[in-house]
């Protein structure tokens, strides 16, 4: 795979602001190393020469700047999520690393994952004149893809965090305080993470927080909830951003009909 179709497509609406920074300090030496391989070895291919342009041409590409700034944001803020315990697990990069070699193939593993290095190295280098700066940041980062993206998008972004914590078998304290973090700046709730943090369980319990409700709610506001969450994450809503993330969506809907008919069960509702 080309630069041009993974990394010559990313910028779309993030070209400016927060991530139009972190952008420019996390591709650039990706796009330094393809430049250089274009002055060894001679003419470029189409998209190379995408690569090799300046950073205003890449949404003028026509390789889906809006979906590849959706997975770079997401990048952006799972190098929040990761690093959130202080650690950086395997299990976590491996989790990108296949999510990346599912939708964009071999080629775009090490470039993503080399993306998530330089924006661990910012990290690095901003926090030590400011231990706050980075978390700054992405909050900022936050506000802009809230600018930029559509509730149900915003949603889909977040599951995939969720799901990048939960890759370890382990969600610390540390890690669901930066997933409410994220959520907040992305204009969603607590009550969402809660939400997505219990889609794999299989408990009453469980169930009534996916659903985002109390355990005493009556039948009618059960099923209301269930009606909202279920329209809020329906697979069409985000199948703009691509078939994949739109099967992404649909395991997501079937855990929370999983969890709805926990409820059903227990409560004796048809």
């Amino acid at each position: 795979m080309g630069y041009g179709k993974w990394i010559g497509g990313i910028l779309g609406f993030m070209a400016q602001g927060p991530l139009g920074a972190l952008a420019g300090f996390a591709i650039g030496s990706l796009f330094d190393t393809a430049a250089g391989s274009v002055e060894q070895g001679g003419e470029r291919t189409a998209g190379e020469r995408t690569a090799g342009g300046n950073m205003n041409d890449y949404e003028d590409a026509g390789y889906g700047g809006r979906r590849n700034s959706f997975l770079f944001s997401m990048l952006v803020m799972a190098s929040y999520i990761i690093r959130a315990d202080g650690r950086i697990m395997h299990s976590e990069m491996e989790f990108v690393r296949r999510f990346l070699r599912m939708n964009f193939g071999d080629a775009a593993v090490e470039e993503g994952q080399q993306i998530l290095l330089n924006l661990f190295e910012q990290r690095k280098r901003m926090e030590q004149t400011d231990p706050q700066s980075f978390r700054r940041t992405i909050h900022d980062c936050g506000r802009q893809i809230a600018a930029n993206l559509g509730y149900e998008e915003r949603l889909q972004l977040l599951n995939f965090l969720v799901q990048i914590a939960q890759s370890d078998g382990n969600v610390c304290m540390e890690e669901i305080d930066a997933l409410k973090e994220v959520a907040i700046a992305m204009g969603l709730s607590v009550q969402e993470v809660e939400s997505m943090l219990n889609l794999k369980g299989d408990s009453l319990a469980e169930a009534y927080k996916v659903l985002e409700v109390e355990p005493t709610a009556t039948d009618d506001e059960v099923r209301a909830a269930y009606r909202r969450l279920a329209l809020k994450h329906h697979p069409d809503r985000v199948a703009t951003l691509g078939e994949d993330i739109r099967r992404a969506a649909e395991e997501k809907l079937q855990q929370i009909n999983a969890a709805k008919e926990r409820i059903w069960k227990a409560r004796g509702l048809k």
